[in-house]
């Protein structure tokens, strides 16, 4: 086989093989990149929403919304304990009315809820609440 024959074809070979080699390296690079860029993006995101719950927990009228919990029903119905930024609620003997109107206030409050038990025993509820912040 003479090699001076098919020199061109295999500088042509050649010159394919590395153009397809730089452009999977370049492809890979992207690829990389664009998952990096989506990393990042998900981290802002992640620190974004840390900083709001900072800021909506910090709130100083939270902790009055929060006590408004215990004056929703009627004092002989609860069991209030309240350890910094802790509470523990029982109601024991709650009707339809004062359960939704409780389940309401609680969901919309801006805690994390640890626990919430709702058992029904005849006509009455007992709820038994946890929740930090």
């Amino acid at each position: 086989m003479n090699w001076k024959q098919y020199q061109n074809e295999f500088i042509v070979l050649m010159a394919f093989i590395f153009m397809l080699g730089a452009y999977m390296y370049k492809h890979d690079k992207v690829n990389s990149q664009t998952e990096q860029a989506t990393k990042v993006q998900q981290s802002i995101d992640e620190l974004k929403e840390v900083v709001a719950l900072k800021k909506i927990w910090a709130d100083k009228k939270l902790n009055k919304k929060i006590s408004a919990l215990q004056t929703i029903v009627s004092s002989s119905k609860v069991k209030w304990m309240k350890k910094k930024q802790k509470i523990t609620a029982s109601y024991k003997g709650l009707n339809a009315q004062e359960l939704n109107k409780l389940t309401t206030k609680v969901l919309n409050l801006p805690v994390e809820i640890t626990l919430l038990d709702i058992k029904k025993t005849g006509a009455a509820y007992n709820v038994e609440f946890q929740c930090k912040w």
